[in-house]
């Protein structure tokens, strides 16, 4: 089924729209999940979260792209149950990792006001830094560090050895950070 034939469902309040939703995006959904949560039950419940958020939102809300509709919905459930279980004392999560290799170009995020606008100027910067970036390299750090997917699953999509991978990604996230220095903002 076609993502606008999905969509027309959501809006015309018919159940199916649901159970379309998951023939055609569960297993991306899923996957989204158990990355970042790393437990296939968690990543099961957050997957079924998703449909009804979806459901909640739709109508009046009218998503452009399905699929980054669904993985945006999923990441940010999973994001607040990792914070909220503390995930990472079982083990298998890869936000740990992502967190660790970001923090060098990351500021923590409070919620003060002077905070607030400096986390909309770093939005803006990584918005032209992943611009900037041929595609390749643009989806190697969106699955790493949107998605958080495992380096090793990235190698392999990618065709690369996961030594490679790393070497991108550590090369990114330098560019990243003179980018975020060279626009005044304070690591």
């Amino acid at each position: 089924m076609q993502d606008e034939q999905i969509i027309d469902l959501y809006f015309a309040r018919n159940e199916r729209a649901i159970s379309e939703s998951d023939t055609k995006y569960g297993g991306y959904v899923q996957s989204i999940s158990h990355n970042i949560l790393g437990d296939l039950e968690d990543a099961k419940e957050c997957r079924s979260d998703t449909w009804l958020h979806a459901w909640n939102a739709m109508p009046p809300f009218h998503p452009e792209k399905l699929c980054a509709y669904f993985g945006k919905i999923v990441r940010n459930l999973s994001l607040n149950r990792y914070e909220k279980e503390h995930a990472q004392k079982r083990g298998g999560s890869e936000v740990p990792g992502v967190i660790d290799e970001l923090a060098e170009c990351l500021a923590d995020t409070n919620a003060d006001v002077e905070t607030q606008s400096e986390g909309k100027e770093i939005t803006a910067v990584l918005n032209d830094f992943l611009e900037e970036l041929d595609p390749k390299k643009r989806a190697l750090f969106v699955r790493r560090y949107f998605y958080a997917s495992p380096i090793r699953d990235i190698a392999h999509d990618y065709e690369m050895r996961e030594s490679a991978v790393k070497m991108q990604l550590l090369r990114m996230r330098g560019e990243l950070k003179q980018q975020l220095m060279d626009h005044g903002i304070i690591l």
